[in-house]
């Protein structure tokens, strides 16, 4: 099997510290933002804020209901949140980037495993085309709760 990376960027009008702290925070902040229909619950198993969080999540993706459970960690605290799967070993990173003044890029990346040749080839395509467009939506998401605050 190979990895298979996609990314989903957008700028977030807001301080890094405060977008960060949505991310970071699986009890409010973070089910706060995952786009719906897609997410369906999120549960903290552990923790709650940050690394050593463990959380479990439903998604409904290709039409079926798929169950994840994931280990959260800080490999740069304040700036990178990592969610590790652990059954299928896929990782999603929560990028924050500190840019000209009240504002910050977030990026969140997936990296999974997928099949060799022609098969590998349309599971990553697969995969990126119904992906992106969820991720999109939660940066929106994000974006439109950091606004909402600020009023």
């Amino acid at each position: 099997m190979k990895q298979h990376r996609f990314t989903a960027t957008a700028r977030i009008p807001a301080p890094a510290e405060t977008v960060y702290a949505i991310l970071a925070d699986y009890h409010q902040g973070h089910p706060s933002i995952l786009p719906r229909p897609h997410f369906i619950a999120m549960q903290v198993e552990h923790g709650g804020i940050g690394a050593g969080t463990v959380v479990s999540f439903q998604m409904t993706f290709m039409g079926k209901v798929r169950s994840f459970r994931a280990t959260i960690d800080e490999p740069e605290p304040g700036r990178v949140l990592r969610e590790t799967d652990e059954k299928s070993g896929t990782v999603t990173t929560f990028l924050v980037e500190p840019a000209l003044g009240n504002v910050c890029n977030v990026t969140i990346t997936t990296a999974t495993s997928v099949y060799n040749g022609i098969l590998g080839t349309l599971q990553g395509w697969l995969t990126k085309r119904l992906l992106r467009p969820i991720y999109m939506k939660e940066l929106a998401n994000l974006a439109a709760k950091v606004s909402a605050a600020r009023r």
